[in-house]
This record gives C-alpha cells, sequence and structure tokens, in this order.
C-alpha cells in the first residue's frame, strides 16, 4: 500500500504540540481555580480518564495559541492537501482533541480519550488496529509510551524524541520521517529562570553601603548568601508565573518567545525545578542567615505566590506590590546583615519603584496600542489609561527625589557624612535621570523591566557613577 493511500495517525502532545494538554489543563485549572488543586489526587485515583474528563469540564485552553511543531504541521498540510488521511489518535481528552482538529482542518477523523477510556499505549495501539488494521497505518509519535503502537504500524514518523526513542521506534517498524527541534541550552534555562533578573538582588547590599560597613567581610558574606537566596527564591517564582501565564504570554509579541510559552522547555521540568529552587533558598536562609531573613524570605515568597495567582489582575495594587517586592530586598539586606531599618531608604525605595512598576506597566500598554489594542490580557489595565499611568510614575518619582532631599538635610546624614554639602547635588541628577526614563518609555523604547534597561543604558550607568561619587566626596 502506497503512503497516500495509507492513513496517518499522529499523536497530540509532544508530537503535533511542543508541550502538553493535560499539564496545560491543570495549570490553567491551578490559576484560575486554586481551591480545585486539593481535588486532583482524588479524580486521579479514580483514573487518568476521568481526571481529563474533570478538568476538562472546568476550563477552556486556546488552541490556536498552543506551541504547534511548525515543520511537522507544515509536512501534514502537505499530505493532507495530496488527499492523504490524516487521523489525530491522542490521549488528550476529546474535548481539547476536537479544537485542534478544527483549528488545524487536517484531520478526517478524531480518536481521543473520553470517559471511562483513557487512550494511550497498548489502548490506543488495540483501537488504531481495531479500526485499520495490523500494519494498516502509518503513526507519527514523540515518546516511549508510542512504542506500543509503532509495533503495529506499517511506518514510524518521529517527532522531537527523548534519548532513545527514535532507536526503538526503528526496532518496531521502519522510521519514514523524523522532525527534531533544537534540544534546551544552558542559554535556555537561563532565560527560563530569568538569571539577568537576579541584577535586582543587589539591593540587599544597599543598607551596608549606605550605614558605610563597606570594611566588614562578614557583613559581605551575609549579602551575598542573601543575594543568593533570594536569587533562588526568585527564580523558583518566575517558573510558577510563566507556567501560570502560558495563554497571557502567548498573546504577547516578545513573551510569547519565553521557554515554557514557545515549548522550548518541559513543562514538567519547570515543575520539578520550582520546589528545588525554594527548597535550596530556605535551605540557604536557614543554615546560614539570622531567623529574621528567614521571616523575610518567607514573606518575599508568599507575596510573590500572591502576586501570580491573584493580584497580578488588579490595577494599580499590582505596581504598587512590585514597589513592594523591590523593597522587601532591602529589607532583607537589613536582616542579614542585622543593620537597623532606615525611614529615609525605606521611603525611598516605595516611591522610586512603584514608578518604575508604572513605566513597566506603560510601555506594556503603548505596545498594545500600537497593534491596535485596547486591553491587556490577564490584567485591568486599558489603553485609555497611559495617560494616568504617567501621571502616577511621574509623580511618584519626584516624590522620590523629595523624600531625597529630605533626607539629606536630617540629623542622620550630618552623622555619617563629614561634608554633606556633596549630596546636595543628587536630587537634581535623580530628578533628570527619572523624567529621562519616563520621556524614553513614552517614546516607546523602554524594555518591559526598567531595571533591566538601566542595567544596560549607559546613561544610567554614568548617572549611578556620578551619584556614588558624590556620596564618596561627602563621605571622606
Amino acid at each position: 500500500m502506497s503512503d497516500k493511500k495509507t492513513p496517518l495517525c499522529v499523536d497530540l502532545d509532544g508530537t503535533l504540540i511542543r508541550s502538553d494538554v493535560l499539564v496545560e489543563s491543570l495549570l490553567l485549572l491551578m490559576k484560575q481555580r486554586p481551591w480545585t488543586t486539593f481535588l486532583i489526587p482524588f479524580w486521579l485515583l479514580q483514573g487518568r480518564s476521568v481526571l481529563k474528563q474533570k478538568v476538562a469540564e472546568r476550563v477552556d485552553l486556546d488552541v490556536e495559541k498552543l506551541p504547534y511543531q511548525a515543520g511537522f504541521v507544515d509536512f501534514l498540510n502537505k499530505e493532507h492537501a495530496a488527499g492523504r488521511s490524516i487521523v489525530l489518535a491522542t490521549a488528550s481528552h476529546r474535548k481539547f482533541a476536537d479544537g485542534v482538529a478544527r483549528y488545524l482542518g487536517v484531520f478526517t477523523r478524531v480518536h481521543a480519550t473520553e470517559a471511562g477510556n483513557n487512550l494511550s499505549g497498548r489502548a490506543k495501539r488495540d483501537l488504531l488496529v481495531q479500526h485499520y488494521g495490523a500494519k494498516g497505518f502509518d503513526y507519527a509519535g514523540n515518546s516511549r509510551a508510542d512504542f506500543p503502537v509503532w509495533g503495529m504500524a506499517r511506518k514510524a514518523i518521529v517527532v522531537n524524541p527523548a534519548k532513545g526513542v527514535l532507536r526503538g521506534a526503528a526496532n518496531q517498524c521502519p522510521v519514514s520521517h523524523t522532525f527534531e527541534n533544537q534540544h534546551p541550552t544552558l542559554s535556555t534555562y537561563a532565560k527560563a529562570l530569568r538569571v539577568h533578573q537576579w541584577l535586582k538582588n543587589i539591593l540587599v547590599f544597599i543598607p551596608m553601603l549606605l550605614a558605610h560597613q563597606i570594611s566588614h567581610v562578614s557583613l559581605w558574606a551575609n549579602g551575598l548568601l542573601a543575594f543568593i537566596s533570594f536569587s533562588l527564591c526568585a527564580s523558583s517564582v518566575y517558573l510558577l508565573n510563566d507556567l501560570l501565564d502560558l495563554s497571557a504570554d502567548r498573546l504577547h509579541p516578545r513573551k510569547r518567545l519565553r521557554p515554557f510559552a514557545s515549548g522550548d522547555l518541559s513543562m514538567v521540568q519547570g515543575m520539578v525545578l520550582i520546589p528545588l529552587l525554594l527548597l535550596c533558598a530556605l535551605a540557604i536562609a536557614a543554615l546560614w542567615l539570622p531567623t529574621d531573613f528567614v521571616i523575610v524570605l518567607v514573606g518575599y515568597y508568599l507575596l510573590t505566590v500572591s502576586y501570580s495567582f491573584w493580584l497580578k489582575a488588579i490595577v494599580l495594587l499590582d505596581a504598587l506590590l512590585l514597589a513592594g517586592l523591590y523593597t522587601i530586598r532591602i529589607i532583607g539586606g537589613m536582616a542579614a546583615t542585622q543593620i537597623g531599618p532606615s525611614f529615609w531608604l525605606l521611603t525611598f525605595s516605595i516611591f522610586l519603584f512603584f514608578s518604575l512598576a508604572l513605566v513597566k506597566r506603560y510601555s506594556e500598554l503603548l505596545v498594545l496600542k500600537q497593534r491596535g489594542q485596547l486591553t491587556t490580557h490577564g490584567r485591568g489595565y486599558h489603553v485609555e489609561d497611559l495617560v494616568m499611568l504617567m501621571g502616577f510614575g511621574v509623580a511618584s518619582g519626584f516624590m522620590a527625589v523629595l523624600v531625597s532631599a529630605f533626607y539629606i538635610d536630617s540629623d542622620k546624614v550630618r552623622t555619617l557624612y563629614h561634608h554633606p554639602a556633596f549630596l546636595w547635588l543628587v536630587p537634581p541628577i535623580l530628578l533628570y535621570w527619572i523624567s529621562r526614563i519616563w520621556l524614553i518609555t513614552h517614546r516607546g523604547g523602554m524594555h518591559d523591566d526598567p531595571v533591566v534597561f538601566a542595567a544596560k543604558d549607559k546613561g544610567s550607568w554614568v548617572t549611578a557613577a556620578i551619584v556614588g561619587g558624590l556620596i564618596w566626596l561627602a563621605a571622606i
């Protein structure tokens, strides 16, 4: 029988898409209805088909935005155009399988999991043999779970296989085609962990620097441990946030390229790394840092998780919380080094980082406006809010400058600095920097994260160098 006359049966998870429908739907369920997480083990005890049925009843996936295997989809379109019968045979629930089939428009029939029948492994093999006969169909798959099906197939098509799968498929039947994507690299993992965002955790050193305690090696050691602990904890939350935000990220022009949203990294790997990174962060804090720091770190984690699940959807509160998370890093530095809290520093931090958080929201809305969209996905902002956000953000930034001026005139400065007059040049420089950041943002030149932008911006580096030099001159 020729290829064109032989039905081609196609797996969905990991084959047609670079993802897993069950995992995606479970994550969506956890985000939309977190309380149902406790029901998942009870559903699973009743069988995988029951679990898939219960989840399908409660969530709707946007099948158009799933990360499809582009090269393989092109192949299916050509086979369909040539008149070949193409069948979707998947262990995913029928609701989602039917949606994918309607969207792609190349399938003549769909076999999928339904109540009481989990269409995976041998169950899929038996069904396909029943409909098309032994060696009467070709099969496209990607994993060891497909070995039984390939054993009864005429030819195999192997898509993005794990180690050993291609050889195992060839032992079952002849392999006619292979489609492989680039495997994850260290760069992929670094992007998922957002290692570049660790720069924010340098804030833990600020209390030590401003308290003029830079000569104490033990404080530097504690600061470094606090930096590592915050970084691992933050990466754990970044992974969780990306897994919960898959649908929203896929609608964003840049975020759709994130490793989980694009399918470059397995969601299962992310789910393993989340608790592992968190445990490492807590272990470092508990073993080598003061109890106060452990409490701050736990509070930081709880706030970030609350942000990921609920608070990011509340207008302005999300930006205020982001500002608070920056400030918590400074509080963490105080706790790690046992340096007492500074009212001036914490107040300055809240105003400054609230302004920068609004920069981030403003830049996102500006992109939507340029694309002709009116609202953000999963957030409460509208394009018409741009003017108000700029007003709030500029005002908050200028308040930070005002707080710095009041601080310079305080008794504490006269105690810490020998030549405090140099510090009076700092407020106008900060005023210039904040105004420049907002002007760049208004013109559409801002990176999604203004802190990362500042770390790469020559003007910001020059500003930081001048401010640092003035503080040094004031201190000597």
